[in-house]
């Protein structure tokens, strides 16, 4: 008999085996836009064209700061890694989305899951993170100005920007190795474009609801805390710059932190709407048009964001541009 069973389950397809009555998934298939067929031309051009956007801004952004020696500051290192992360952060998921669009196979692998899922939170979390980090170094530029070359010197910097990175993946693995840790049968179709915590452990085997106040606690951690700590560093901030008596020094010192602002903003706008909730993923095809915001539309305002209110990376572009010019006549 166990010979039986034990052929039977050998000599089925890759997609699906045969274990004590329970159809146990192999492989997953993204649905994706598989429900829009007629918009899939335009829907990749559409992404493709603002991935390119995307890479060249950010691109642009790090060797801006790389070339230009009056970028070589803390804000504007940090803002480097920024952009390195959102380069990371898009290479995760759109390609792979803009393949499906083409593709009638929307296969993947549980292993190549696991690894975009990984990378995925991992990088999502290091952002948190890594505003974190960014609003305090306004924090200690603006009510530290003395200071501030002491408290952030380039020693200091690499520590806390290896701390955000290291926290972040830390926060990934541990939410990756929960959801991974049973296997996963009955349907094999994921309700998204991409490995999503929720859509993902809605297949799981074993009953996932403490799995998900679990993830759904630590999330909430993540978000929450990064939050707050950026509150209160925007409370001290203005509190220290209503104190300037100038309105040009206040104005300054606001333009500082408008882009910065803004991305904060919408990061953490997103990251509520898809994560702070206890049942999150109630309606897929919501939870897909606030994504492809999050995956798509969010990594873009990063550069337009930077360049076009900044005042020194606008200079400092200009001033790249003219020395390029000068070099190839």
């Amino acid at each position: 008999m166990t010979g039986i069973l034990c052929t039977e389950y050998m000599t089925l397809t890759p997609e699906k085996q045969w274990e004590n009555a329970t159809w146990l998934v192999t492989e997953f298939v993204l649905v994706g836009f598989s429900n829009l067929p007629d918009l899939r031309i335009i829907l990749f051009t559409l992404f493709f064209l603002t991935y390119l956007v995307t890479l060249s801004g950010n691109v642009t952004i790090i060797t801006i700061i790389y070339v230009d020696q009056t970028l070589h500051t803390p804000m504007y290192r940090f803002l480097a890694v920024l952009s390195l992360s959102e380069t990371c952060y898009t290479l995760v998921t759109i390609p792979n989305m803009l393949a499906h669009l083409l593709m009638e196979s929307h296969a993947i692998s549980i292993a190549g899951c696991r690894a975009q899922m990984f990378f995925f939170l991992g990088l999502g979390c290091s952002h948190c993170f890594l505003l974190t980090l960014m609003g305090y170094d306004r924090y200690v530029a603006i009510c530290y100005p003395l200071h501030y070359l002491v408290i952030m010197k380039p020693t200091i910097c690499l520590c806390l920007g290896a701390l955000v990175f290291c926290s972040g993946f830390s926060v990934a693995l541990i939410e990756t190795s929960m959801i991974f840790s049973s296997p996963f049968c009955g349907s094999d179709r994921v309700e998204h474009f991409f490995c999503d915590i929720a859509p993902v452990l809605k297949l799981s085997c074993a009953e996932s609801a403490g799995k998900t106040l679990a993830i759904f606690f630590l999330s909430m951690i993540v978000v929450l805390v990064s939050f707050v700590l950026i509150l209160l560093s925007y409370a001290f901030i203005v509190a220290a710059i209503v104190r300037i008596p100038s309105t040009a020094g206040r104005h300054k010192a606001f333009s500082t932190c408008a882009a910065h602002l803004t991305v904060v903003i919408v990061h953490f706008g997103c990251a509520s709407i898809i994560y702070l909730r206890p049942e999150s993923g109630g309606n897929p095809h919501q939870d897909r048009l606030v994504a492809v915001f999050y995956t798509v539309v969010t990594p873009l305002l990063n550069p337009v964001v930077y360049t076009l209110r900044n005042k020194e990376v606008r200079v400092a572009l200009r001033r790249t541009l003219a020395r390029s010019c000068w070099v190839f006549k």
